[in-house]
């Protein structure tokens, strides 16, 4: 990588600080989730909270409350199941998303949600059951190929990942989700241009959010591009979230290299 054009001792500290937090957003990604939570293959949507905070409590008590009064309540089993996550709590999640899946076994959503959190779990071979199953080859669903593609993308199958996103995008053409998703994939073989190509795509569409800008953020400063990736990366950075990133890369990592 080619060091940053500066002279001065302070600014290129502050390059390199700025650079390992954006190291820190590599794989945010979730699997593309449902529509609100654009470019994460985290089950949950909507922003990031910390597991234990405040506010993941708060979510998690809510939606127990609504789940508690109707387990039948397909809005109470994905929010119940996503605060769970979020918080942490994932064989519950798992539980709830399960007896989901049994009430309404037609429900893609819920059946794309409960693949997710398996895979989560490393539970690969099951998620990949549960999507196919709740797939319909004569309507198929792009949240369920783009859930399968992140799975692939997850244990090496990359070529097969990109194959299934480019078929989600014919059925949903330049939504974000599923672009940054795709660039995410490149990310991870090192194929840097069609991974800056695609993500910057992804970025520029309604609908991207703080985490589409953080991966293209990344993949700018991995080719040395650190004025454009620290511009892009400044209105972005947040510290519950970076932490969250380190320790999902930190697994991904741990599992290729095994």
């Amino acid at each position: 990588m080619q060091a940053p054009r500066t002279g001065s001792r302070s600014t290129r500290a502050r390059l390199a600080s700025t650079l390992m937090a954006m190291t820190a957003l590599v794989l945010v990604t979730g699997c593309a989730s449902t529509k609100s939570n654009t470019g994460t293959h985290s089950p949950a949507s909507g922003h990031y909270t910390a597991p234990g905070s405040a506010q993941a409590l708060a979510a998690t008590s809510k939606w127990a409350s609504a789940y508690q009064k109707d387990r039948q309540n397909r809005a109470a089993i994905l929010g119940y199941s996503s605060a769970l996550s979020q918080n942490g709590q994932m064989s519950q999640a798992l539980a709830v998303l399960r007896a989901g899946v049994i009430s309404h076994p037609k429900d893609r959503e819920i059946a794309s949600a409960y693949g997710k959190v398996l895979a989560m779990n490393g539970r690969f071979d099951e998620a990949l059951n549960v999507l196919q199953r709740a797939q319909q080859p004569e309507t198929p669903d792009w949240r369920l190929m783009s859930a399968q593609a992140a799975i692939f993308d997850q244990t090496g199958k990359h070529e097969q990942a990109r194959a299934l996103y480019k078929q989600a995008l014919k059925i949903a053409p330049d939504d974000p989700t599923l672009l940054n998703n795709l660039g995410l994939s490149y990310l991870l073989t090192n194929d840097l241009p069609d991974a800056e190509y695609t993500l910057r795509r992804a970025a520029t569409l309604p609908g991207a959010d703080s985490r589409v800008r953080q991966n293209l953020a990344l993949v700018l400063g991995i080719q040395g591009k650190y004025d454009e990736a620290i511009q892009v990366a400044q209105a972005e950075l947040d510290p519950r979230q970076a932490k969250a990133n380190i320790a999902y890369l930190q697994a991904m990592m741990k599992k290729r290299q095994g």
